[in-house]
């Protein structure tokens, strides 16, 4: 039986690895210019750091329920985070190339965050 300490880890590690992912793809599509290949690196390698960050938080630190069997891990703690990450970004953060920037940014330019005091 699943106690109520089993299922607040297990949403943890299910959120944690949607960042993770989101964020991964998000510097994929920033940092690559063709068009597919942000998606390509995203889901190579978005799953083989979310396998890594499993074995550290499963195993390093002990978080996480005995979900029974690989598959139900691979399902819940890869692939259902990996493919929410992925649709987050794509689908919800506005294309890199829509983000305006400017030019350069000098540094006399940014706000000191001792004014104000």
């Amino acid at each position: 039986m699943v106690t109520a300490v089993d299922a607040v880890e297990l949403v943890f590690l299910i959120v944690v690895h949607s960042a993770v992912a989101a964020l991964m793809t998000r510097f994929f599509r920033v940092r690559l210019s063709t068009r597919w290949g942000g998606f390509l690196y995203a889901g190579i390698l978005v799953p083989i750091a979310l396998v890594l960050s499993t074995l550290f938080f499963s195993g390093i630190l002990p978080l996480g329920p005995d979900l029974g069997s690989a598959g139900a891990v691979v399902t819940l703690i890869i692939l259902l985070p990996t493919v929410a990450g992925i649709t987050f970004d794509y689908f919800w953060m506005p294309s890199p190339d829509e983000v305006d920037l400017p030019e350069r940014w000098d540094r006399d330019e940014r706000p000191n965050r001792y004014e104000n005091r």
